[in-house]
């Protein structure tokens, strides 16, 4: 059926030139059509991504708050099998769920590699690649992941990890406002704010730097042992001061989206990581004061700083991509 349209539009053309042109156009339109909804699938996809490891984040820190790192002693498999459903109680959940999460993430990610490398035609060139970049971290992810089970939960390991996951929400939010931004020539307004993306990538690196640390002193639960015997209270401190050149660094950056010509977007983006480091110094206050007796505080300190990263990274990107 599709051949016999095909001849009749060539028949069409023979016959009359402008009919011809009308049937190229047509065709340009809709292959163009059809690559910017690939495109926005893609950075769709790549948002969901960003939910998804930020919530893989906060589940790993609900792992570790509830000591359930070893609920499953094994690696992939739980008690060996899929779902451990004699042994289920909330610590084998948590270890149980932050697995599914960490799959389903492997596996969205490894669609998004095999789609661009076969789209790659009607993509930008640089999507296959960070498709295989983003699919090669989760990988290393994985493997982290089962040394942190099988070596018994070591320090440098379990950080190395949430660095890894970091790095994925950095790598997935970037690709979703670069994917957003493609096709859309209309919105160049204005030249790039180098000064701004200077010190938005400022305070990006420093809450990462900041992540970091504080998922150090957590794996080594040396926060406890300062209130409990004032050992280890190196930690906290390092933690305190660098916590206050991540915000101070945050404020900065919003406060000169308000008075330097970038995008409205970014604008907004930066104006909500302020609100966001006011979040999480209200978290972190508040955790301190119940002396980290409530893990659901403690978890949602760890979902800001990921959902912190998001954003830093996301109004970065969109700058840039319209520069």
């Amino acid at each position: 059926m599709f051949q016999l349209a095909h001849l009749a539009d060539l028949w069409v053309a023979d016959q009359n030139p402008m009919a011809s042109l009308t049937i190229s156009c047509t065709g340009a339109v809709q292959i163009r059509l059809s690559e910017q909804r690939l495109t926005h699938q893609l950075a769709l996809l790549c948002a969901h991504l960003v939910v998804a490891l930020v919530a893989l984040v906060g589940i790993g820190g609900a792992t570790r708050v509830m000591e359930a790192g070893l609920a499953c002693p094994d690696w992939p498999l739980c008690y060996g099998s899929l779902l451990p459903g004699g042994r289920m109680n909330m610590q084998v959940f948590l270890e149980w769920f932050h697995r599914l999460d960490a799959f389903v993430v492997g596996v969205t990610l490894l669609v998004l590699c095999v789609v661009s490398l076969l789209q790659r035609q009607s993509l930008p060139g640089w999507v296959p690649w960070l498709g295989a970049v983003a699919l090669t971290l989760v990988a290393i992810q994985g493997g982290l992941g089962a040394i942190t089970v099988l070596a018994l939960l070591p320090s440098v390991v379990v950080t190395a990890h949430l660095a890894m996951a970091l790095l994925l929400v950095v790598v997935t939010s970037a690709a979703s406002q670069q994917l957003l931004s493609v096709d859309q020539p209309g919105r160049q307004a204005h030249g790039l704010s180098w000064i701004w993306v200077l010190l938005a990538g400022g305070s990006l690196v420093a809450v990462l730097a900041q992540c970091l640390l504080g998922g150090a002193m957590a794996t080594q639960w040396a926060a406890e042992r300062c209130l409990a015997s004032g050992e280890d209270c190196q930690w906290l401190s390092a933690h305190r001061h660098l916590g206050s050149i991540a915000a101070v660094a945050v404020a900065v950056q919003a406060v000169a989206a308000l008075r330097l010509p970038v995008r409205p977007l970014a604008r907004g983006l930066s104006l909500a990581a302020a609100a966001l480091v006011l979040g999480q110094l209200g978290l972190g206050l508040t955790s301190w004061h119940l002396q980290l007796t409530a893990p659901l505080v403690t978890v949602a300190h760890q979902v800001v700083a990921a959902l912190l990263v998001a954003v830093l990274t996301a109004g970065v990107s969109r700058e840039v991509a319209h520069g």
